[in-house]
């Protein structure tokens, strides 16, 4: 299996890094999701993830936000939405780098995000049929997240 290279670079003290990659899951909601939680403890952003998976706390887009309607709760920035399916992925990857500091014996009670980012990753090729005996591109995105925890 190949190195994995992490996109934090610094050894500010012990960290325990935690890797997705691959997932099937859009790009442009993980880059989102990942600003949302970025300097959040591990804690606050579990619940944070799980409301989003529940739909009761909207993520702000701010980039991605063409034709994006307002969503209650949303402080300082209107437009947002429920990404579950990305919110799911980068919650398994949390409790996964959660599980990591603790075997690595950092205290899990103080841990915060210290680095968090998404890369695309390649993109399934596809096809849908389409009339006439024709067929169209019908592709699959994938995305590699990449979290670093780090004792506050």
């Amino acid at each position: 299996m190949a190195k994995i290279k992490y996109a934090y670079n610094e050894d500010a003290g012990k960290v325990a890094k935690a890797a997705g990659r691959s997932l099937k899951i859009s790009p442009k909601h993980s880059r989102e999701i990942c600003n949302a939680i970025r300097g959040m403890e591990v804690e606050e952003a579990k619940d944070y993830l799980e409301d989003v998976i529940a739909m009761k706390q909207a993520v702000p887009f701010k980039r991605y936000n063409k034709k994006v309607g307002h969503k209650k709760g949303l402080e300082g920035w209107p437009t947002g939405r429920y990404p579950v399916k990305a919110a799911k992925q980068i919650l398994d990857v949390l409790v996964n780098a959660e599980a990591n500091a603790e075997y690595q014996g950092l205290d899990t009670d103080n841990l915060e995000i210290v680095h968090i980012s998404s890369h695309r990753g390649y993109v399934i090729r596809g096809w849908t049929p389409r009339a006439f005996g024709r067929a169209s591109p019908f592709n699959t995105p994938t995305t590699h997240i990449q979290i670093v925890l780090g004792e506050i």
